[in-house]
């Protein structure tokens, strides 16, 4: 609705996984370079916390595109709360195998010499698990399993664990697989200097060269979201729409406010 008042291409604070609005503050930057180096590396586990909203799935976008396909064979998981069998079954579609065994066992195997396959050829196996905090005690343990699975000198494959903080404490009350898993990173939420750039930035790559965010609305933005992305995505995208309604040529502290009262962000 309120695209060609503000003069943007694109909606600028839409909530979805995008890798093209992808904002490298320092946190993310740490995180995604760790994601890399633990694939590239082969470092069998990794691990990536944050609270909910900080742009986890976003910034697993972007480490897949920065991973060649001609290097990397990736399966991604999201919805991994599943039976033992059903994962491991999982596992195998998201490497593209159609002909999935009915039995545990038989799915090892096969997923055994898959892992072999790509070795061979000089292709890493990478198994992405979003929404890991929803892993069950039995399939830590089946991953714990897979990453058994190496040669004499190298993992056959790498596993990201990405989730809310409480996966944090699932992993490390399984020591076995915790310690199979040397990266780990929390994925902070933004201080003020971030949330500031990424609005900016966002608006840019909407097609807005300017800003027309207020300071003092900035300031109130950042109070509210705590700096987490997705909040201020949704403080942004109503603030917008408001002042478009209201015919304003910028985003004020006021406006904010009145977003924020109207108890739409509940």
């Amino acid at each position: 609705m309120y695209l060609d008042y503000w003069g943007f291409q694109v909606l600028p604070f839409e909530n979805v996984p995008d890798p093209r609005f992808f904002f490298l503050s320092k946190s993310h930057e740490e995180a995604l370079t760790r994601l890399i180096y633990a694939g590239k590396m082969r470092k069998g586990g990794a691990m990536l916390s944050g609270e909910i909203g900080c742009g986890k799935t976003t910034l697993i976008k972007v480490c897949i595109q920065k991973l060649s396909r001609d290097e990397f064979d990736i399966g991604v998981i999201i919805n991994p709360k599943l039976e033992p069998l059903e994962f491991v079954q999982e596992v195998l579609y998201q490497f593209g195998m159609n002909d999935v065994p009915e039995t545990k066992v038989k799915c090892l195997q096969k997923l055994n010499e898959k892992m072999i396959e790509n070795a061979k050829i000089s292709k890493e196996t990478l198994l992405i698990v979003d929404e890991a905090q929803l892993l069950t005690e039995s399939n830590l343990e089946e991953i714990r399993l897979l990453l058994n699975f190496q040669l004499n000198h190298r993992f056959l494959i790498t596993i990201m664990l990405v989730g809310q903080p409480e996966v944090k404490d699932k992993i490390k009350s399984l020591q076995q697989l915790d310690q199979r898993i040397p990266i780990k990173y929390h994925l902070e939420p933004f201080n003020y200097e971030d949330t500031a750039s990424y609005i900016v930035f966002r608006l840019n790559k909407a097609g807005k060269k300017e800003n027309i965010f207020s300071s003092d609305a900035i300031q109130r933005i950042y109070d509210h979201s705590k700096g987490v992305p997705r909040n201020i995505n949704n403080l942004c995208d109503l603030s917008l729409l408001l002042g478009y309604s209201q015919n304003e040529s910028q985003v004020s502290s006021t406006i904010i406010e009145s977003v924020i009262n109207d108890g739409a962000l509940l």
